[in-house]
């Protein structure tokens, strides 16, 4: 990998002068989820330098044309006495902001230890994750204990970080960070050319699909191209890299398929979009969106991204990492639950109708874009913890 000696603490990139926030977030996610806070950040503190920092280089792909102007991105130095100390040395954060619930523990105690404060933001921790930690009762409240404030998702996550000792007093429940985050970016032209080329076939989206999940899609698809035989099927697995096991599998199951990857036209019954950041794309493509990772036991994935866009979704029923959103729509007609090939073929049919579409698709528009309480709470925390901006500089 190029860009190697940054996992070993050597930076890439000069330290941009002034004071410097640093926002750490383990993989694509929790990269994401940051994107709408740095942008406030960025607007209304342009003074302040800003590094996000993440382990994947998937993370690094997409942050690379997402970021605003003058945010930096490396990858999080590997977790070793060494590492640390140089990525420290060089970046010198006045501020540290870590999101989600992957907790390093040399890097954190190593920047506690330099009396730089630390923020937990869009704080998550489920009951297994939580289960983990209490085998190490110790370590896990001596983690805790050096976020000077913790933004909770839920009040879940709030009441297990504080059975595992992280002190009274410093979580609020704030929601997620994803609810405030917009909607996903596209190219204009690309979708242009894209629905010339579909012309009025009908399309629906299977999105972050997992193992085990293509088979079924596969099935259900199938079922609708009974009724609809000119039906277009977008499938995005979670993982790109599995674009040729995924293409086999649908292909066993006796569908056609042209692969994004291989810029193959869309003139098949799949087109499987086996490339990184171009959900925005499907999501304004299909109407319909299945959100993965939900009829296996993975957790599911979030729906905000695809309710900001106007798709009515379907999801299974593993959405534990999403337990309270998921809920909410359903408890408000948001969204439907699926268990199999059939259901899922009988919600499509069902949300093929137009009128029940569009009610299903407000109503989850509705739902989730009531956040953005997480974004300006977490923006409150930041602001609360760095100097004011100097007279003179770069916002005034």
């Amino acid at each position: 990998m190029a860009r190697i000696g940054e996992r070993l603490g050597r930076a890439g990139l000069a330290r941009p002068k002034g004071p410097l926030i640093w926002f750490h977030a383990a993989s694509l996610g929790e990269s994401l989820s940051l994107l709408a806070l740095i942008g406030r950040l960025r607007g209304q503190r342009p003074d302040l330098a800003l590094l996000i920092t993440s382990g994947t280089r998937t993370s690094a792909d997409v942050l690379a044309g997402r970021l605003p102007a003058g945010v930096v991105h490396q990858f999080a130095p590997i977790d070793s006495a060494g590492a640390v100390a140089r990525f420290l040395d060089h970046w010198r954060p006045d501020l540290g902001v870590w999101t989600e619930s992957e907790l390093w523990p040399r890097l954190i105690v190593a920047t506690d230890a330099r009396a730089i404060p630390l923020l937990l933001v869009n704080a998550r921790m489920s009951a297994a994750s939580a289960r983990n930690w209490a085998r190490a009762p110790g370590m896990i409240a001596a983690l805790l204990g050096r976020f000077s404030q913790v933004l909770a998702q839920d009040q879940g996550t709030a009441d297990r970080l504080q059975r595992l000792g992280l002190p009274a007093g410093r979580v609020r429940v704030t929601g997620t960070l994803k609810e405030g985050g917009g909607e996903l970016p596209h190219d204009p032209a690309v979708l242009a050319a894209l629905r010339d080329r579909i012309g009025a076939r009908p399309v629906w989206c299977a999105a972050s699909t997992h193992p085990g999940e293509e088979a079924i899609v596969a099935a259900a698809h199938a079922r609708i191209l009974r009724d609809r035989p000119d039906t277009l099927l977008v499938l995005a697995p979670r993982h790109p890299d599995r674009g040729g096991a995924v293409a086999a599998i649908l292909r066993e199951a006796g569908l056609t398929v042209a692969r994004r990857s291989l810029a193959e036209a869309p003139l098949t019954q799949v087109y499987l979009a086996d490339t990184l950041g171009e959900m925005g794309l499907w999501y304004r493509l299909a109407p319909r969106a299945f959100v993965g990772g939900s009829l296996v036991a993975v957790g599911g994935h979030n729906p905000y991204e695809p309710a900001a866009l106007g798709a009515a979704i379907l999801t299974g029923p593993h959405v534990a990492n999403f337990r309270d959103i998921y809920a909410r729509l359903h408890q408000g007609g948001g969204a439907r639950l699926v268990r199999d090939a059939d259901s899922l073929a009988a919600g499509l049919r069902a949300l093929g109708d137009p009128g029940t579409r569009g009610v299903q698709a407000a109503a989850a528009r509705a739902i989730c874009g009531q956040g953005g309480a997480a974004t300006e709470a977490a923006l409150a925390a930041i602001l609360a913890q760095v100097p004011p901006p100097v007279a003179g500089s770069a916002d005034q």
